[in-house]
Protein backbone atom coordinates (compact mmCIF):
# COMPACT_ATOMS: atom_id res chain seq x y z
CA UNK A 1 0.00 0.00 0.00
CA UNK A 2 1.06 3.58 -0.85
CA UNK A 3 0.66 6.00 2.26
CA UNK A 4 0.86 8.53 -0.29
CA UNK A 5 -2.71 7.11 -1.79
CA UNK A 6 -5.86 7.65 0.21
CA UNK A 7 -7.04 4.08 -1.42
CA UNK A 8 -4.74 2.30 -2.77
CA UNK A 9 -6.94 -0.13 -5.00
CA UNK A 10 -5.16 -0.73 -8.04
CA UNK A 11 -1.22 -0.34 -8.40
CA UNK A 12 0.60 2.10 -10.78
CA UNK A 13 3.77 3.36 -11.49
CA UNK A 14 4.32 7.02 -12.89
CA UNK A 15 7.19 9.36 -14.27
CA UNK A 16 7.26 12.78 -15.60
CA UNK A 17 8.54 13.78 -18.73
CA UNK A 18 8.31 16.96 -21.15
CA UNK A 19 5.91 18.39 -18.83
CA UNK A 20 3.62 15.22 -19.12
CA UNK A 21 3.22 12.66 -16.27
CA UNK A 22 2.15 9.23 -17.54
CA UNK A 23 0.38 7.00 -14.47
CA UNK A 24 -0.64 3.48 -14.95
CA UNK A 25 0.50 -0.08 -14.91
CA UNK A 26 -0.25 -3.12 -17.20
CA UNK A 27 -0.08 -7.20 -17.55
CA UNK A 28 -1.64 -9.33 -20.00
CA UNK A 29 -4.72 -11.21 -19.22
CA UNK A 30 -4.60 -9.10 -15.74
CA UNK A 31 -5.57 -5.59 -16.78
CA UNK A 32 -4.21 -2.40 -18.52
CA UNK A 33 -4.78 1.16 -17.54
CA UNK A 34 -3.16 4.48 -18.24
CA UNK A 35 -3.66 8.17 -17.79
CA UNK A 36 -1.95 11.62 -18.69
CA UNK A 37 -3.44 14.05 -16.20
CA UNK A 38 -2.38 16.81 -17.94
CA UNK A 39 -3.91 16.32 -21.28
CA UNK A 40 -7.29 14.64 -18.61
CA UNK A 41 -6.99 11.34 -21.07
CA UNK A 42 -6.80 7.94 -19.75
CA UNK A 43 -6.23 4.93 -21.75
CA UNK A 44 -7.83 1.09 -21.12
CA UNK A 45 -10.00 0.48 -18.11
CA UNK A 46 -8.78 -3.17 -17.06
CA UNK A 47 -9.23 -1.92 -13.44
CA UNK A 48 -9.71 2.00 -11.92
CA UNK A 49 -7.08 2.91 -9.40
CA UNK A 50 -9.12 5.22 -7.24
CA UNK A 51 -6.77 8.32 -7.83
CA UNK A 52 -7.83 8.04 -11.53
CA UNK A 53 -11.74 8.66 -11.15
CA UNK A 54 -10.56 12.84 -11.40
CA UNK A 55 -9.49 11.63 -15.17
CA UNK A 56 -12.99 12.87 -17.67
CA UNK A 57 -12.14 11.63 -21.01
CA UNK A 58 -10.93 7.49 -21.69
CA UNK A 59 -9.83 6.04 -24.66
CA UNK A 60 -10.58 2.22 -24.76
CA UNK A 61 -8.16 0.67 -27.43
CA UNK A 62 -10.84 -2.80 -27.91
CA UNK A 63 -13.03 -5.08 -25.82
CA UNK A 64 -10.96 -7.83 -24.03
CA UNK A 65 -12.00 -8.00 -20.64
CA UNK A 66 -8.04 -6.98 -19.13
CA UNK A 67 -8.94 -3.69 -20.90
CA UNK A 68 -12.64 -2.53 -20.44
CA UNK A 69 -13.43 -4.69 -17.12
CA UNK A 70 -13.59 -1.63 -15.03
CA UNK A 71 -15.38 1.06 -17.31
CA UNK A 72 -19.33 0.22 -15.47
CA UNK A 73 -17.25 0.65 -12.01
CA UNK A 74 -15.28 4.01 -12.86
CA UNK A 75 -18.89 5.74 -14.44
CA UNK A 76 -20.65 4.09 -10.87
CA UNK A 77 -18.20 5.88 -9.16
CA UNK A 78 -18.29 8.99 -10.94
CA UNK A 79 -21.75 8.99 -10.31
CA UNK A 80 -21.84 8.33 -6.48
CA UNK A 81 -19.02 11.03 -6.17
CA UNK A 82 -21.37 13.54 -7.77
CA UNK A 83 -18.85 13.99 -10.80
CA UNK A 84 -20.06 15.10 -14.51
CA UNK A 85 -21.08 11.73 -16.57
CA UNK A 86 -17.31 10.86 -18.07
CA UNK A 87 -16.60 10.90 -21.96
CA UNK A 88 -15.73 7.16 -23.12
CA UNK A 89 -14.40 6.96 -26.92
CA UNK A 90 -14.59 3.00 -27.84
CA UNK A 91 -14.24 1.36 -31.17
CA UNK A 92 -17.02 2.01 -32.97
CA UNK A 93 -17.58 -1.59 -34.13
CA UNK A 94 -17.69 -2.42 -30.33
CA UNK A 95 -20.23 1.08 -29.22
CA UNK A 96 -23.04 -0.75 -29.55
CA UNK A 97 -22.54 -3.59 -27.20
CA UNK A 98 -20.35 -1.69 -24.83
CA UNK A 99 -23.67 0.49 -24.72
CA UNK A 100 -25.97 -2.78 -23.90
CA UNK A 101 -23.21 -3.71 -21.13
CA UNK A 102 -23.76 -0.58 -19.58
CA UNK A 103 -27.55 -1.28 -19.69
CA UNK A 104 -27.38 -4.64 -18.67
CA UNK A 105 -25.36 -3.14 -15.35
CA UNK A 106 -27.65 -0.62 -14.78
CA UNK A 107 -30.36 -3.31 -14.29
CA UNK A 108 -28.06 -5.50 -11.93
CA UNK A 109 -26.59 -2.42 -10.21
CA UNK A 110 -29.68 -0.29 -9.48
CA UNK A 111 -27.61 2.59 -10.27
CA UNK A 112 -27.48 4.73 -13.45
CA UNK A 113 -24.44 4.57 -15.94
CA UNK A 114 -24.32 7.90 -17.00
CA UNK A 115 -21.57 8.38 -19.92
CA UNK A 116 -21.50 9.66 -23.39
CA UNK A 117 -19.96 6.21 -25.39
CA UNK A 118 -18.77 7.78 -28.58
CA UNK A 119 -17.58 5.66 -31.28
CA UNK A 120 -14.58 6.18 -32.98
CA UNK A 121 -12.60 5.20 -36.69
CA UNK A 122 -9.64 5.40 -38.20
CA UNK A 123 -8.50 8.79 -39.11
CA UNK A 124 -11.26 10.27 -36.32
CA UNK A 125 -10.18 13.16 -34.13
CA UNK A 126 -11.03 14.55 -30.78
CA UNK A 127 -10.32 17.77 -29.60
CA UNK A 128 -8.58 18.11 -26.17
CA UNK A 129 -7.94 21.47 -25.85
CA UNK A 130 -7.09 24.55 -27.65
CA UNK A 131 -3.76 23.39 -28.07
CA UNK A 132 -4.14 19.65 -28.13
CA UNK A 133 -6.01 16.74 -30.24
CA UNK A 134 -5.91 13.32 -30.35
CA UNK A 135 -6.39 11.76 -33.53
CA UNK A 136 -7.05 7.93 -33.98
CA UNK A 137 -5.45 5.03 -35.70
CA UNK A 138 -6.22 1.26 -36.49
CA UNK A 139 -4.02 -1.41 -34.79
CA UNK A 140 -3.75 -5.28 -35.62
CA UNK A 141 -5.18 -7.11 -32.71
CA UNK A 142 -7.88 -10.50 -33.36
CA UNK A 143 -11.04 -7.94 -32.66
CA UNK A 144 -11.59 -4.55 -33.75
CA UNK A 145 -8.64 -2.32 -31.73
CA UNK A 146 -7.30 1.31 -32.25
CA UNK A 147 -4.72 3.20 -31.28
CA UNK A 148 -4.44 6.79 -30.39
CA UNK A 149 -1.98 9.82 -30.69
CA UNK A 150 -2.26 12.96 -28.78
CA UNK A 151 -0.67 15.93 -30.30
CA UNK A 152 0.62 19.48 -29.60
CA UNK A 153 -0.83 22.00 -31.92
CA UNK A 154 1.35 25.33 -32.54
CA UNK A 155 0.88 28.06 -35.24
CA UNK A 156 3.71 28.74 -37.48
CA UNK A 157 4.21 31.76 -39.88
CA UNK A 158 4.14 30.27 -43.38
CA UNK A 159 7.34 30.29 -45.10
CA UNK A 160 6.67 33.27 -47.51
CA UNK A 161 6.28 35.36 -44.14
CA UNK A 162 9.30 34.63 -42.52
CA UNK A 163 11.66 36.82 -41.69
CA UNK A 164 9.50 40.02 -42.44
CA UNK A 165 9.80 42.98 -39.75
CA UNK A 166 6.88 42.55 -37.23
CA UNK A 167 5.21 46.19 -38.60
CA UNK A 168 4.67 44.20 -42.19
CA UNK A 169 3.97 40.91 -40.57
CA UNK A 170 1.06 42.56 -38.45
CA UNK A 171 -0.19 44.46 -41.54
CA UNK A 172 -0.91 41.18 -43.73
CA UNK A 173 -2.24 39.54 -40.29
CA UNK A 174 -4.75 42.12 -40.09
CA UNK A 175 -5.11 41.71 -43.70
CA UNK A 176 -5.38 38.27 -43.97
CA UNK A 177 -7.86 38.13 -41.10
CA UNK A 178 -10.03 40.69 -42.90
CA UNK A 179 -10.60 38.26 -45.75
CA UNK A 180 -11.09 35.28 -43.18
CA UNK A 181 -7.74 33.63 -44.45
CA UNK A 182 -4.58 33.63 -42.20
CA UNK A 183 -0.75 33.90 -42.65
CA UNK A 184 0.45 30.84 -39.85
CA UNK A 185 -0.16 27.16 -40.81
CA UNK A 186 -0.78 24.39 -37.78
CA UNK A 187 2.01 22.38 -36.89
CA UNK A 188 1.42 19.15 -34.71
CA UNK A 189 3.84 17.73 -32.46
CA UNK A 190 3.02 14.12 -31.35
CA UNK A 191 3.16 14.20 -27.16
CA UNK A 192 2.03 10.53 -26.29
CA UNK A 193 1.18 7.88 -28.38
CA UNK A 194 -0.75 4.71 -27.42
CA UNK A 195 -0.70 1.42 -28.96
CA UNK A 196 -2.78 -0.93 -27.14
CA UNK A 197 -2.54 -4.72 -27.85
CA UNK A 198 -1.57 -5.18 -31.54
CA UNK A 199 1.35 -6.84 -33.57
CA UNK A 200 3.77 -5.69 -35.01
CA UNK A 201 2.17 -4.52 -38.44
CA UNK A 202 -0.31 -2.18 -36.39
CA UNK A 203 3.21 -0.25 -35.14
CA UNK A 204 4.37 -0.62 -38.54
CA UNK A 205 1.28 1.16 -40.00
CA UNK A 206 1.94 4.64 -38.22
CA UNK A 207 4.88 6.10 -38.26
CA UNK A 208 3.49 8.13 -35.39
CA UNK A 209 3.99 5.82 -32.99
CA UNK A 210 7.72 5.86 -33.50
CA UNK A 211 7.71 9.84 -33.56
CA UNK A 212 5.69 10.66 -30.05
CA UNK A 213 7.79 12.18 -27.22
CA UNK A 214 6.36 9.62 -24.95
CA UNK A 215 5.33 5.64 -26.16
CA UNK A 216 3.15 3.46 -24.58
CA UNK A 217 3.07 0.31 -25.73
CA UNK A 218 2.86 -3.61 -25.10
CA UNK A 219 5.56 -6.27 -25.37
CA UNK A 220 4.04 -9.25 -24.59
CA UNK A 221 6.48 -11.98 -25.18
CA UNK A 222 10.14 -11.78 -24.36
CA UNK A 223 11.51 -15.61 -24.56
CA UNK A 224 13.17 -16.74 -27.49
CA UNK A 225 11.37 -20.52 -27.43
CA UNK A 226 7.88 -18.30 -28.28
CA UNK A 227 7.06 -18.49 -31.67
CA UNK A 228 6.76 -15.06 -32.85
CA UNK A 229 4.40 -16.18 -35.98
CA UNK A 230 1.64 -17.21 -33.60
CA UNK A 231 2.35 -14.56 -31.13
CA UNK A 232 1.55 -12.09 -34.15
CA UNK A 233 -1.65 -14.08 -35.17
CA UNK A 234 -2.73 -13.17 -31.59
CA UNK A 235 -1.90 -9.72 -32.42
CA UNK A 236 1.16 -9.18 -30.12
CA UNK A 237 4.59 -8.01 -30.20
CA UNK A 238 7.50 -10.19 -28.64
CA UNK A 239 10.15 -8.57 -27.86
CA UNK A 240 12.96 -9.16 -30.98
CA UNK A 241 10.31 -7.07 -32.63
CA UNK A 242 11.64 -4.31 -30.94
CA UNK A 243 15.17 -4.97 -31.26
CA UNK A 244 14.79 -5.22 -35.07
CA UNK A 245 12.95 -1.80 -35.49
CA UNK A 246 15.59 -0.07 -32.59
CA UNK A 247 16.63 2.58 -34.84
CA UNK A 248 13.36 3.63 -36.03
CA UNK A 249 12.01 4.56 -32.31
CA UNK A 250 12.73 8.25 -32.15
CA UNK A 251 10.86 8.76 -28.71
CA UNK A 252 12.31 9.71 -25.73
CA UNK A 253 10.27 7.41 -23.70
CA UNK A 254 8.92 4.01 -24.29
CA UNK A 255 6.74 2.56 -21.24
CA UNK A 256 6.87 -0.99 -21.98
CA UNK A 257 4.06 -3.63 -20.21
CA UNK A 258 1.30 -5.86 -20.85
CA UNK A 259 3.92 -8.79 -20.33
CA UNK A 260 2.71 -11.94 -20.21
CA UNK A 261 2.19 -13.78 -16.64
CA UNK A 262 4.39 -16.20 -17.47
CA UNK A 263 7.34 -14.03 -16.44
CA UNK A 264 8.59 -13.18 -13.20
CA UNK A 265 9.54 -9.24 -13.46
CA UNK A 266 13.01 -10.49 -12.67
CA UNK A 267 13.21 -12.31 -15.69
CA UNK A 268 11.70 -9.41 -17.48
CA UNK A 269 14.60 -7.16 -16.58
CA UNK A 270 17.40 -9.76 -16.95
CA UNK A 271 16.31 -10.65 -20.57
CA UNK A 272 15.65 -7.36 -21.41
CA UNK A 273 18.58 -5.89 -20.03
CA UNK A 274 21.24 -8.60 -22.19
CA UNK A 275 19.22 -7.87 -25.22
CA UNK A 276 18.00 -4.85 -25.59
CA UNK A 277 20.31 -2.75 -27.90
CA UNK A 278 21.81 0.47 -25.72
CA UNK A 279 20.03 3.14 -27.74
CA UNK A 280 16.48 1.47 -27.09
CA UNK A 281 17.36 0.42 -23.31
CA UNK A 282 18.26 4.43 -22.86
CA UNK A 283 14.68 4.71 -22.99
CA UNK A 284 12.74 2.01 -22.50
CA UNK A 285 10.83 1.91 -18.87
CA UNK A 286 9.58 -1.64 -18.62
CA UNK A 287 6.50 -1.71 -15.98
CA UNK A 288 6.06 -4.97 -14.71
Amino acid sequence: MNADRPVDNAPYYSLTHAGLTVEGWSRAAVQSYWRVPELKIGFDLGAQPWDFMGTPNWFLSHTHLDHVAALPVYVARRRMMKMEPPTIFVPAESMDDVKKLMTIMHRLDRGRQLADVKGVSPGDEVELSRDHVLTVVNTVHTIPSRGFIAWERRRKLKDEYVGLPGEKIKELRLAAEAKGDSITHEVRIPLVAYTGDTAPAGLDANPAFFDAKILITEMSFIRASHRRDKIHKFGHMHLDDFVERAARFRNEVIVAGHFSTRYHPNEVRKLLDNKLPPELKSKMKLWV
